[in-house]
């Protein structure tokens, strides 16, 4: 079964990119970029008036980069993502350098612990019985968003 798109409104008012907005933002936190993004799909106005309601949103604390990295950085901590890969996300989510920073920073996570876990879960407490099994399970943490200081810190 396909996925239908309905043609972009053109006749929208700022009420209206106010209400799609809110409704995005009820589901779950999005980044300027990504509501900017989805807004643009919805509505064929001029970028402006989707620019002006998503500062609206932001003054009124309807919508935060901050407080989505906040949510995105805990969410995927807990699933045994590491701070590379979590990095990388919230920049392809249009979340500026110093917001990742100050998030990462206020965050205080013990990484190593996280990729002990990490390690414990996936593979138990046997350690690798050889040098190809050390590598693979090396590439696992790597794709997971380790660095190579704390894969290093576990081999």
């Amino acid at each position: 079964m396909g996925h239908w798109r309905r043609e972009p409104e053109t006749e929208a008012t700022h009420v209206d990119i106010r209400r799609a907005a809110l409704n995005l933002l009820a589901r779950r936190e999005h980044s300027r970029q990504e509501l900017r993004h989805k807004l643009q799909q919805r509505f064929a106005v001029e970028i402006t008036l989707i620019e002006n309601e998503i500062a609206l949103l932001s003054k009124q604390g309807l919508q935060s980069d901050a407080r989505l990295a906040e949510v995105f950085l805990r969410s995927r901590a807990g699933r045994g993502q590491g701070p590379l890969k979590i990095r990388a996300e919230l920049k392809n989510k249009g979340v500026d350098n110093t917001t990742i920073e100050k998030v990462f920073t206020d965050f205080d996570m013990d990484w190593i612990a996280g990729i002990k876990t990490v390690v414990q879960k996936q593979f138990g407490n046997t350690p690798p019985a050889n040098a190809k099994e050390r590598a693979r399970r090396i590439r696992f943490l790597q794709q997971r968003g380790f660095s190579f200081e704390q894969i290093n810190s576990l081999y």
